[in-house]
Protein backbone atom coordinates (compact mmCIF):
# COMPACT_ATOMS: atom_id res chain seq x y z
CA UNK A 1 0.00 0.00 0.00
CA UNK A 2 2.78 2.40 0.89
CA UNK A 3 4.73 1.65 -2.28
CA UNK A 4 1.63 2.11 -4.40
CA UNK A 5 0.79 5.44 -2.76
CA UNK A 6 4.33 6.67 -3.27
CA UNK A 7 3.90 6.31 -7.04
CA UNK A 8 1.49 9.25 -6.90
CA UNK A 9 3.75 11.64 -5.00
CA UNK A 10 5.02 14.63 -6.93
CA UNK A 11 8.82 15.00 -7.32
CA UNK A 12 8.78 18.06 -5.07
CA UNK A 13 6.94 16.23 -2.26
CA UNK A 14 8.58 16.24 1.15
CA UNK A 15 9.51 12.95 2.78
CA UNK A 16 6.92 13.44 5.53
CA UNK A 17 4.06 14.41 3.22
CA UNK A 18 3.06 10.73 3.19
CA UNK A 19 3.62 8.76 6.37
CA UNK A 20 2.57 5.27 7.40
CA UNK A 21 1.01 4.24 10.70
CA UNK A 22 0.14 0.66 11.68
CA UNK A 23 -3.41 -0.02 12.92
CA UNK A 24 -2.26 -3.51 13.92
CA UNK A 25 -5.44 -5.03 12.56
CA UNK A 26 -7.62 -3.93 15.48
CA UNK A 27 -10.01 -1.16 16.44
CA UNK A 28 -7.75 -0.18 19.31
CA UNK A 29 -4.79 0.03 16.97
CA UNK A 30 -6.78 2.13 14.54
CA UNK A 31 -7.70 4.58 17.32
CA UNK A 32 -4.04 4.96 18.32
CA UNK A 33 -2.93 5.39 14.70
CA UNK A 34 -5.66 7.92 13.93
CA UNK A 35 -4.80 9.97 17.02
CA UNK A 36 -1.15 10.01 16.03
CA UNK A 37 -2.06 11.02 12.47
CA UNK A 38 -4.12 13.95 13.73
CA UNK A 39 -1.28 15.05 16.04
CA UNK A 40 1.11 14.98 13.10
CA UNK A 41 -1.19 17.22 11.08
CA UNK A 42 -2.65 14.72 8.63
CA UNK A 43 -5.32 16.27 6.41
CA UNK A 44 -6.67 12.96 5.08
CA UNK A 45 -6.30 9.28 6.03
CA UNK A 46 -5.83 6.47 3.50
CA UNK A 47 -7.21 3.31 5.08
CA UNK A 48 -7.83 1.44 7.25
CA UNK A 49 -8.62 -1.73 5.33
CA UNK A 50 -11.33 -3.30 7.52
CA UNK A 51 -14.71 -2.04 8.65
CA UNK A 52 -14.15 -2.22 12.43
CA UNK A 53 -10.88 -0.32 12.15
CA UNK A 54 -12.53 2.24 9.87
CA UNK A 55 -15.30 2.97 12.37
CA UNK A 56 -12.70 3.37 15.11
CA UNK A 57 -10.62 5.79 13.05
CA UNK A 58 -13.66 7.91 12.12
CA UNK A 59 -14.59 8.14 15.81
CA UNK A 60 -11.25 9.90 16.33
CA UNK A 61 -11.13 12.13 13.26
CA UNK A 62 -14.81 13.07 12.96
CA UNK A 63 -15.42 15.26 9.91
CA UNK A 64 -12.23 17.24 10.38
CA UNK A 65 -9.99 14.66 8.67
CA UNK A 66 -11.64 12.58 5.91
CA UNK A 67 -11.05 8.82 6.04
CA UNK A 68 -10.69 7.05 2.67
CA UNK A 69 -11.38 3.51 3.82
CA UNK A 70 -10.22 0.68 1.56
CA UNK A 71 -13.02 -1.54 2.87
CA UNK A 72 -15.77 -2.87 0.58
CA UNK A 73 -18.24 -3.42 3.44
CA UNK A 74 -21.38 -1.48 2.56
CA UNK A 75 -22.45 -1.41 6.18
CA UNK A 76 -20.02 1.50 6.51
CA UNK A 77 -22.48 3.72 4.63
CA UNK A 78 -23.27 6.71 6.81
CA UNK A 79 -20.40 5.97 9.22
CA UNK A 80 -18.53 9.13 8.25
CA UNK A 81 -15.93 7.28 6.18
CA UNK A 82 -15.59 7.37 2.40
CA UNK A 83 -15.82 3.87 1.01
CA UNK A 84 -13.17 3.30 -1.65
CA UNK A 85 -13.29 -0.50 -1.89
CA UNK A 86 -15.20 -2.04 -4.80
CA UNK A 87 -18.55 -3.06 -3.31
CA UNK A 88 -20.96 -5.82 -4.17
CA UNK A 89 -23.59 -3.25 -5.12
CA UNK A 90 -21.25 -1.53 -7.58
CA UNK A 91 -20.29 -4.81 -9.25
CA UNK A 92 -23.72 -6.48 -9.27
CA UNK A 93 -25.47 -3.32 -10.45
CA UNK A 94 -23.03 -2.93 -13.34
CA UNK A 95 -23.36 -6.51 -14.58
CA UNK A 96 -27.16 -6.57 -14.26
CA UNK A 97 -27.55 -3.27 -16.09
CA UNK A 98 -25.37 -4.57 -18.89
CA UNK A 99 -27.19 -7.90 -19.02
CA UNK A 100 -30.60 -6.21 -19.11
CA UNK A 101 -29.43 -4.11 -22.03
CA UNK A 102 -28.56 -7.33 -23.82
CA UNK A 103 -32.07 -8.75 -23.40
CA UNK A 104 -31.63 -10.68 -20.14
CA UNK A 105 -34.72 -10.46 -17.92
CA UNK A 106 -34.98 -13.59 -15.76
CA UNK A 107 -31.94 -13.88 -13.48
CA UNK A 108 -31.18 -16.51 -10.85
CA UNK A 109 -28.80 -15.37 -8.10
CA UNK A 110 -26.63 -17.91 -6.28
CA UNK A 111 -27.03 -16.99 -2.61
CA UNK A 112 -23.75 -17.58 -0.77
CA UNK A 113 -23.00 -17.31 2.93
CA UNK A 114 -20.58 -14.35 2.83
CA UNK A 115 -21.40 -10.71 3.57
CA UNK A 116 -20.41 -9.92 -0.03
CA UNK A 117 -22.96 -12.43 -1.38
CA UNK A 118 -25.69 -11.07 0.89
CA UNK A 119 -24.97 -7.49 -0.19
CA UNK A 120 -24.89 -8.58 -3.85
CA UNK A 121 -28.26 -10.30 -3.54
CA UNK A 122 -29.72 -7.20 -1.86
CA UNK A 123 -28.42 -5.09 -4.75
CA UNK A 124 -30.09 -7.41 -7.27
CA UNK A 125 -33.37 -7.19 -5.38
CA UNK A 126 -33.22 -3.40 -5.37
CA UNK A 127 -32.80 -3.39 -9.16
CA UNK A 128 -35.76 -5.70 -9.72
CA UNK A 129 -38.25 -2.91 -10.30
CA UNK A 130 -35.90 -0.35 -11.85
CA UNK A 131 -34.72 -2.75 -14.56
CA UNK A 132 -37.89 -4.86 -14.86
CA UNK A 133 -35.96 -7.95 -13.78
CA UNK A 134 -37.39 -11.25 -12.64
CA UNK A 135 -35.05 -12.24 -9.79
CA UNK A 136 -35.00 -15.68 -8.19
CA UNK A 137 -32.66 -16.97 -5.50
CA UNK A 138 -30.87 -20.32 -5.53
CA UNK A 139 -28.83 -21.63 -2.60
CA UNK A 140 -25.16 -22.04 -3.50
CA UNK A 141 -24.15 -25.69 -3.50
CA UNK A 142 -27.49 -27.01 -4.76
CA UNK A 143 -26.97 -30.66 -5.72
CA UNK A 144 -28.57 -30.50 -9.17
CA UNK A 145 -28.37 -26.90 -10.22
CA UNK A 146 -30.42 -27.27 -13.38
CA UNK A 147 -33.23 -29.00 -11.50
CA UNK A 148 -33.10 -26.36 -8.76
CA UNK A 149 -33.40 -23.61 -11.37
CA UNK A 150 -36.36 -25.28 -13.04
CA UNK A 151 -38.05 -25.70 -9.68
CA UNK A 152 -37.57 -22.05 -8.76
CA UNK A 153 -38.68 -20.91 -12.21
CA UNK A 154 -41.91 -22.88 -12.42
CA UNK A 155 -40.39 -25.36 -14.85
CA UNK A 156 -38.52 -22.77 -16.91
CA UNK A 157 -34.83 -21.95 -16.85
CA UNK A 158 -33.69 -18.35 -16.34
CA UNK A 159 -31.95 -16.29 -18.98
CA UNK A 160 -28.89 -15.87 -16.77
CA UNK A 161 -27.29 -17.07 -13.55
CA UNK A 162 -25.39 -14.59 -11.37
CA UNK A 163 -22.64 -16.04 -9.19
CA UNK A 164 -21.85 -13.23 -6.77
CA UNK A 165 -18.90 -14.91 -5.04
CA UNK A 166 -15.42 -15.95 -6.16
CA UNK A 167 -14.14 -17.46 -9.38
CA UNK A 168 -14.58 -21.05 -8.25
CA UNK A 169 -18.29 -20.40 -7.74
CA UNK A 170 -18.54 -19.17 -11.33
CA UNK A 171 -16.57 -22.17 -12.62
CA UNK A 172 -18.69 -24.63 -10.64
CA UNK A 173 -21.87 -23.07 -12.01
CA UNK A 174 -20.47 -23.25 -15.54
CA UNK A 175 -19.71 -26.95 -15.18
CA UNK A 176 -23.13 -27.68 -13.70
CA UNK A 177 -24.96 -25.79 -16.47
CA UNK A 178 -22.89 -26.92 -19.47
CA UNK A 179 -25.14 -26.94 -22.52
CA UNK A 180 -28.11 -25.36 -20.71
CA UNK A 181 -27.96 -22.12 -22.74
CA UNK A 182 -27.91 -19.93 -19.63
CA UNK A 183 -25.74 -16.81 -19.67
CA UNK A 184 -23.31 -16.77 -16.74
CA UNK A 185 -22.80 -13.50 -14.87
CA UNK A 186 -20.10 -12.73 -12.31
CA UNK A 187 -19.11 -9.95 -9.94
CA UNK A 188 -15.73 -8.47 -9.03
CA UNK A 189 -15.11 -11.55 -6.88
CA UNK A 190 -15.08 -13.73 -10.01
CA UNK A 191 -11.80 -12.10 -11.06
CA UNK A 192 -9.92 -13.57 -8.09
CA UNK A 193 -8.70 -16.55 -10.10
CA UNK A 194 -8.82 -17.79 -13.71
CA UNK A 195 -12.10 -19.41 -14.74
CA UNK A 196 -11.35 -21.66 -17.75
CA UNK A 197 -14.64 -23.51 -17.30
CA UNK A 198 -16.63 -20.30 -17.61
CA UNK A 199 -15.62 -19.03 -21.04
CA UNK A 200 -18.19 -16.55 -22.30
CA UNK A 201 -19.24 -15.40 -18.82
CA UNK A 202 -19.92 -11.70 -18.37
CA UNK A 203 -18.20 -10.14 -15.35
CA UNK A 204 -18.10 -6.60 -13.94
CA UNK A 205 -14.82 -5.32 -12.53
CA UNK A 206 -11.98 -2.84 -13.02
CA UNK A 207 -10.70 -2.42 -16.56
CA UNK A 208 -7.59 -4.64 -16.83
CA UNK A 209 -5.97 -2.13 -19.19
CA UNK A 210 -5.91 0.53 -16.48
CA UNK A 211 -4.83 -1.98 -13.85
CA UNK A 212 -2.11 -3.18 -16.22
CA UNK A 213 -0.67 0.32 -16.61
CA UNK A 214 -0.57 0.69 -12.83
CA UNK A 215 0.97 -2.78 -12.38
CA UNK A 216 3.70 -1.96 -14.91
CA UNK A 217 4.60 1.23 -13.06
CA UNK A 218 4.55 -0.55 -9.72
CA UNK A 219 6.73 -3.40 -10.94
CA UNK A 220 9.19 -1.03 -12.57
CA UNK A 221 9.58 0.81 -9.26
CA UNK A 222 9.54 -2.13 -6.83
CA UNK A 223 10.34 -5.26 -8.83
CA UNK A 224 7.20 -6.97 -7.49
CA UNK A 225 3.61 -7.46 -8.67
CA UNK A 226 0.90 -5.45 -6.87
CA UNK A 227 -2.38 -6.86 -5.56
CA UNK A 228 -5.84 -5.34 -5.64
CA UNK A 229 -5.34 -3.57 -2.30
CA UNK A 230 -2.28 -1.81 -3.70
CA UNK A 231 -4.42 -0.55 -6.59
CA UNK A 232 -6.94 0.89 -4.13
CA UNK A 233 -4.15 2.57 -2.15
CA UNK A 234 -2.83 4.06 -5.40
CA UNK A 235 -6.28 5.44 -6.20
CA UNK A 236 -6.71 6.83 -2.69
CA UNK A 237 -3.34 8.58 -2.89
CA UNK A 238 -4.31 9.96 -6.29
CA UNK A 239 -7.51 11.42 -4.88
CA UNK A 240 -5.61 12.97 -1.97
CA UNK A 241 -3.04 14.46 -4.36
CA UNK A 242 -5.76 15.92 -6.59
CA UNK A 243 -7.34 17.63 -3.60
CA UNK A 244 -3.96 18.88 -2.38
CA UNK A 245 -3.24 20.47 -5.74
CA UNK A 246 -6.64 22.14 -5.60
CA UNK A 247 -5.71 23.67 -2.25
CA UNK A 248 -8.57 22.21 -0.20
CA UNK A 249 -8.46 18.81 1.46
CA UNK A 250 -11.66 18.20 3.37
CA UNK A 251 -15.00 16.41 3.28
CA UNK A 252 -16.72 19.09 1.22
CA UNK A 253 -14.00 18.92 -1.44
CA UNK A 254 -14.40 15.16 -1.75
CA UNK A 255 -18.13 15.55 -2.34
CA UNK A 256 -17.96 18.50 -4.73
CA UNK A 257 -15.04 17.45 -6.90
CA UNK A 258 -17.13 15.30 -9.25
CA UNK A 259 -15.70 12.07 -10.61
CA UNK A 260 -12.18 11.04 -9.66
CA UNK A 261 -10.11 9.10 -12.19
CA UNK A 262 -9.12 5.76 -10.67
CA UNK A 263 -7.50 2.58 -12.01
CA UNK A 264 -10.14 0.56 -10.13
CA UNK A 265 -12.88 2.51 -11.90
CA UNK A 266 -13.77 6.24 -11.94
CA UNK A 267 -15.77 7.11 -8.83
CA UNK A 268 -17.94 9.88 -7.44
CA UNK A 269 -18.61 9.98 -3.71
CA UNK A 270 -22.10 10.30 -2.25
CA UNK A 271 -22.99 12.18 0.97
CA UNK A 272 -23.27 8.89 2.90
CA UNK A 273 -19.69 8.02 1.98
CA UNK A 274 -20.53 5.38 -0.62
CA UNK A 275 -19.41 5.84 -4.20
CA UNK A 276 -20.84 5.55 -7.67
CA UNK A 277 -18.21 3.66 -9.65
CA UNK A 278 -17.84 2.99 -13.38
CA UNK A 279 -16.72 -0.58 -14.03
CA UNK A 280 -15.73 -2.49 -17.13
CA UNK A 281 -17.77 -5.37 -18.50
CA UNK A 282 -15.41 -8.27 -19.13
CA UNK A 283 -15.94 -11.49 -21.08
CA UNK A 284 -14.13 -14.61 -19.89
CA UNK A 285 -12.02 -16.23 -22.59
CA UNK A 286 -9.19 -18.75 -22.90
CA UNK A 287 -6.58 -16.09 -22.07
CA UNK A 288 -8.41 -14.30 -19.28
CA UNK A 289 -10.95 -11.49 -19.35
CA UNK A 290 -11.46 -9.09 -22.25
CA UNK A 291 -13.20 -5.72 -21.72
CA UNK A 292 -16.16 -5.11 -24.03
CA UNK A 293 -18.03 -2.21 -22.42
CA UNK A 294 -18.18 0.15 -19.44
CA UNK A 295 -21.12 0.71 -17.07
Amino acid sequence: MQRAAQLVQAPEAKSDDLFVLDSRGSAEGAVAAARQAVRRGARILIGPLYAAETRAAVAVTGEAVPVLSLSNDERLAGSGAFLLGITATQSVSAILRYARGRGVRKVAVLAGASDWAAQGLAAAERLRGNLDLDIMTIAAGAGNLTAALRGAGGGELPDALLATEGGEGLSAAARALAGANIQLLGSQQSLDRPTPAAMGAWVAGPDPRFLGDFADRYQARTGTTPGSIAALAFDAAGIAEMLRRGGIVDRAALLSAGAFAAVTGPIRFQPDGTALRELAILVAGPNGFTPVDRV
